[in-house]
């Protein structure tokens, strides 16, 4: 049995194992299951405390263990879901994807509108992004780039300019 299990839960030697006893024991072994879940699947990169409970229940984890879980990490700095916005949205800009691309995946990460919203921005100005990935491209593709990578028309146009170069004529 963990330790901190035996701690929280009040055990120790020669003391009667009652039904409130038992009943909080089996408490604190949910929680330290919902936390050795969670810390296995933050060790690899963080979560959102959207995704975190999605672990959870598809591990099986009650409810009341999962708050308990996430308040202790919350507390802990473990999980904090504005700084992971933070942190990824600035990764994504600068791996030279566009405002609308990074919106997108932080959303797919179970992040909040406000959180997203907030984290974009704080990101260096879409246009000068776009316009750091475009040196020595030709206009045409790198059009199609900006596009592909998410960046807003209006930003492509303003990086770019338009790429008819002849004026429009009528249709006569």
């Amino acid at each position: 049995m963990p330790d901190d299990v035996v701690v929280r839960s009040g055990l120790r030697a020669g003391i009667e194992l009652d039904r409130p006893l038992a009943r909080e024991l089996a408490r604190e072994l949910r929680r330290a299951k919902a936390l050795r879940a969670a810390t296995r699947a933050l060790r690899a990169r963080p979560l959102s405390e959207r995704r975190l409970r999605e672990r959870f229940r598809s591990k099986g984890i009650s409810h009341e263990a999962e708050h308990a879980a996430l308040a202790t990490l919350a507390s802990a700095g473990y999980v904090d879901d504005a700084r992971l916005a933070r942190g990824r949205a600035l990764v994504l800009a600068d791996r030279g994807w566009g405002d609308a691309a990074i919106v997108a995946r932080l959303t797919g990460e179970g992040l909040t509108a406000g959180e997203i919203e907030a984290a974009v921005s704080e990101l260096e100005p879409e246009p000068a992004r776009a316009a750091g990935l475009l040196f020595g491209k030709d206009p045409r593709k790198a059009w199609g780039l900006l596009e592909r990578r998410g960046f807003d028309p209006a930003t492509i146009e303003a990086v770019l300019g338009p790429l008819d170069e002849s004026p429009a004529e009528g249709l006569g």
